[in-house]
């Protein structure tokens, strides 16, 4: 079972996977890949007590919980730069979801509800412009690791930091491919928009006329410059996750960083407020770049044991 159904609307899910592992742990992940370490005893150990954290702020919150797998880069390029072939890809994203699996049974008694969901993203640079994506070849290109998903028991999935349309249009129709319910995840700059300048409003409404997914989220962006790219409209109940960035540095500040900006959590959760207002049909909540458990613990109004 990778499920237990819950009629509880919001879901709490992790924050910013391998910036935490990078530097709060001092692990070195090369590609920014956590996936491989679901291929040894101590990286499950690992991964587990990082997704033990969200567990537990779920069961203090009273909300239910979605462990999203630690695949973001769990793809065939990213792969074979760390000798991961088709057939090895599939093997460790269906190798995640048991592993998360696990995690929620042990307290599945105390949460009042968890699901596990597919995580994966984009085929080149989080960060930057993709220049135009044929839709179609990136649905060939993401449909393996979704099918993935679905062959371990998943009945969802959600794509992170996506910088183009044509791009998302493929994961979700791959996703609709498979049977998959799908969260299609946006980043945008430092003034609210995609980074080859196209608006939220605008991406949500291409992606929507072509394949509409389950709903769409916005991450690896601080709240401030979400806001920025704010307007009116019906997109705004299209928006189902928000999964921010602790810092207010651009992206290329991010990438070059070689300390942490981990920011305050109290004041991320505080300057999410407005977002959430602005997005009233958010279902799962959580964190990105720079942020861990102490900022989702903030989000939800729980204190850290």
């Amino acid at each position: 079972m990778s499920q237990h159904r819950t009629t509880a609307r919001r879901h709490v899910t992790d924050g910013g996977l391998e910036t935490d592992l990078v530097f709060n742990h001092g692990i070195d992940l090369p590609e920014f890949a956590a996936f491989p370490l679901v291929d040894s005893d101590e990286g499950r150990k690992l991964l587990a007590d990082y997704f033990r954290a969200y567990v537990d702020i779920a069961v203090r919150a009273e909300a239910p919980v979605l462990l999203e797998t630690p695949t973001w880069r769990a793809n065939p390029d990213h792969g074979a730069a760390l000798g991961y072939d088709a057939a090895a890809l599939d093997r460790v994203n269906r190798a995640a979801v048991d592993l998360l699996t696990d995690v929620a049974e042990e307290r599945r008694d105390e949460l009042v509800g968890w699901e596990v969901g597919g995580t994966l993203g984009p085929r080149g640079d989080g960060y930057q412009s993709a220049g135009g994506v044929d839709p179609d070849a990136a649905a060939d290109y993401h449909r393996p690791q979704l099918a993935a998903f679905r062959a371990a028991g998943l009945e969802r999935a959600a794509v992170l930091t996506l910088t183009d349309v044509g791009e998302a249009v493929g994961v979700a129709r791959a996703a609709a491919d498979v049977g998959l319910r799908m969260g299609i995840g946006f980043t945008v700059e430092t003034d609210g928009r995609l980074p080859d300048g196209t608006t939220l409003p605008e991406a949500v409404a291409a992606v929507d006329g072509a394949a509409a997914p389950a709903y769409f989220l916005v991450n690896c962006a601080h709240p401030d410059h979400i806001a920025a790219g704010l307007a009116d409209g019906g997109w705004r109940e299209r928006i189902g996750g928000l999964r921010v960035n602790a810092s207010r540095l651009t992206h290329e500040e991010l990438d070059a960083m070689e300390e942490l900006d981990a920011g305050d959590p109290r004041q991320l959760a505080a300057d999410q407020l407005p977002l959430l207002a602005a997005f009233p049909e958010v279902e799962v909540l959580g964190g990105c770049c720079g942020t861990d458990a102490r900022h989702v613990a903030a989000m939800w109004g729980v204190r850290q044991p």
